[in-house]
């Protein structure tokens, strides 16, 4: 088959043409770098993924971590593949050089980043979990603890994990029981339990770092009492020398429906009333710092559900043209030869719907990252405030919208393969069971439509939203210089008008305290926000698409038309069908909330 992660010209089309990655080169964080340096790493990344990552994506599924003596045993493929990662650097893609990083713009690692989510999403999970750690512990960490813990992990030595989740709270970390005491020289002695813990044991680093949610003794009530600690799977002595286990136990392994190859664990610290702990930060500021880890994990996790989406539809793609079957309406000879099933309308159809999904959800997360570039090495303290903004406003969006609509993708990827669709001869079931669980990873789809219309849509009076607007605004403006963009750019433009009426409507609601019947639709508001989102990013590459076009260039002629096509399916199919949405939310449809526990 041919390109089976993702379309390296379509990567080339968002960095160089809609995402202009070359003018970061200007930039005096990224000056050493160009186009051919950019390309080295992403040529490196697509070279490790096919070689180390690809090949055990099956394997892992099939032959999930192990339970043995109180230890996780993982395939021994994971292991070199890790190492190859580790060795060409992707660890630290975007450290500074002096830290043995490559420096690397965030837009241009999420594109190298994207090639191993695509290959194998069991491995990639390990180092994506030690990148949010190291993070974490850079921004908040002390430098004892830099030393100790963050060091050996740049240096691929520690992997990290994050520990949140308790069997009895799930996703209600106000309700968490995991306490810390205070042992009397600076450290803590915790106990407690967390569930689906992914990469808490494993034999692939000397040690693990846990990032872990606790109380204090002392602490107030909810969410303002949770702190923040490092607990290592083995100590760590005044030299960096490792010293004895500490008090964590591997109580047992999750068996999920996906992403096999990543250890789901449950965790028990301090059984022995020995789990030693350090505070990070604060006191009772942990859940404010770990919030940094999460909205990094929310933007990964929307990417990882992006690729798998991709996967699956380049995969569906090539099937879909060498499967001959059956022939076409106006043919009723039985005697001539069954055409290809891409030639049949409603697979066209299938085919261009993920196209619409994927597609346009990978410009969404790349558009994030260059957003996280421009909040860190913008040319001014506005546009990093802007930028910020924005991109606090978008998370949710980030998150959510690839993990339900990438799925969706999967599955008609399984309906275009028929019957071979639901065997595990055919990689496209693995793909829809490893994306069925990003709509839970890192928060609900309920969650993050909470989260995007209770709090991020009136932040800081609403920045983030007007900036947005103006943004979308902008990018019609440009469309109608091309007015051949005009059946594309009217149903956004109706959108945009359509859910700015409806948001200020609830955002009053909100406002008078009427929150439960203001959120009680909030995921259908979610929905519509995100296909506004997503709208605007595929008018964006229409324009690009037309300006490609408009250069005669015949061997990209295919490439941009298929662009706009999928751009003309997404804004003149989806996006209208969220008007009715937009409806309900306005009129505070109730049926949902009215519904009582007895009438089930």
């Amino acid at each position: 088959m041919s390109e089976t992660l993702l379309s390296a010209r379509n990567l080339a089309f968002e960095l160089y043409e809609v995402l202009d990655a070359e003018a970061l080169t200007q930039r005096p964080r990224f000056a050493e770098h160009t186009r051919e340096t950019f390309d080295a790493a992403l040529n490196t990344a697509r070279t490790i993924a096919e070689r180390y990552f690809a090949p055990h994506n099956r394997k892992g599924d099939e032959h999930e971590p192990r339970f043995e003596n109180g230890e996780a045993v993982l395939i021994p493929e994971v292991k070199p593949a890790i190492d190859a990662f580790l060795e060409a650097g992707f660890l630290n893609a975007n450290r500074d050089f002096e830290a043995g990083g490559m420096q690397l713009p965030t837009l241009l690692s999420q594109a190298c980043f994207a090639h191993f989510q695509a290959a194998n999403a069991g491995t990639t999970a390990y180092p994506f979990l030690t990148m949010g750690a190291a993070n974490l512990i850079e921004n908040f960490g002390s430098e004892e603890q830099k030393r100790l813990f963050l060091q050996p992990m740049i240096d691929g030595r520690f992997f990290g994990t994050m520990a949140l989740t308790e069997p009895h709270a799930g996703s209600s970390l106000a309700d968490i029981r995991t306490r810390a005491e205070p042992a009397g020289d600076g450290s803590y002695r915790l106990r407690g339990n967390k569930i689906f813990i992914s990469g808490g044991d494993h034999s692939l680093s000397e040690n693990i770092v846990h990032m872990v949610l606790a109380k204090l003794p002392d602490a107030p009530p909810g969410v303002k009492g949770i702190s923040l600690f490092i607990v290592p799977k083995f100590l760590v002595n005044a030299d960096g020398s490792l010293g004895p286990r500490n008090d964590v136990l591997l109580a047992g392994l999750f068996h999920k429906m996906g992403w096999r190859g990543t250890t789901s664990t449950a965790l028990n610290f301090g059984d022995n009333g020995q789990c030693v702990g350090y505070l990070v930060g604060k006191p009772h500021q942990g859940l404010a710092c770990m919030f940094q880890m999460m909205n990094e994990a929310r933007i990964g996790v929307g990417m990882g559900a992006v690729m798998l989406g991709y996967a699956g539809y380049l995969y569906s793609l090539e099937y879909a043209r060498q499967r001959p079957q059956g022939r076409l309406p106006d043919n009723k000879d039985p005697a001539t030869a069954a055409v290809p099933i891409i030639q049949h309308s409603d697979v066209k159809r299938m085919l261009l719907t993920q196209k619409a999904y994927v597609e346009g959800a990978f410009d969404l997360g790349l558009y994030a990252a260059r957003l996280f570039d421009e909040t860190q090495s913008g040319e001014s303290e506005t546009v990093r405030q802007q930028a910020h903004e924005l991109l606090d406003l978008l998370t949710p969006i980030v998150k959510s919208w690839p993990s339900e609509f990438c799925l969706k993708a999967n599955e008609l990827a399984i309906q275009i393969l028929g019957g071979h669709g639901y065997t595990r001869e055919y990689p496209v079931e693995q793909y829809y069971r490893d994306n069925r669980l990003n709509p839970i990873h890192e928060g609900t789809h309920g969650i993050q439509s909470l989260d995007l219309l209770g709090r991020k849509l009136a932040q800081n009076n609403g920045a983030g939203l007007k900036q947005l607007v103006r943004r979308i605004a902008a990018t019609c403006g440009r469309a109608q210089t091309h007015p051949n963009l005009d059946p594309l750019r009217l149903p956004l433009e109706q959108l945009l008008s359509r859910l700015q009426q409806v948001t200020l409507g609830l955002l009053s609601d909100l406002a008078l305290g009427h929150t439960t019947t203001a959120l009680a639709n909030s995921a259908l508001y979610l929905k519509a926000f995100g296909h506004c989102v997503i709208g605007w990013r595929w008018l964006e590459q229409g324009i690009f698409a037309r300006q490609g076009l408009a250069t005669g260039i015949t061997a990209d002629e295919d490439f941009y038309s298929g662009k706009l096509q999928a751009a003309r399916y997404f804004l003149t199919w989806e996006v209208p069908g969220c008007l009715h949405e937009l409806d309900l939310l306005e009129s505070r449809d109730s049926t949902c909330l009215d519904m009582q526990d007895r009438w089930f």
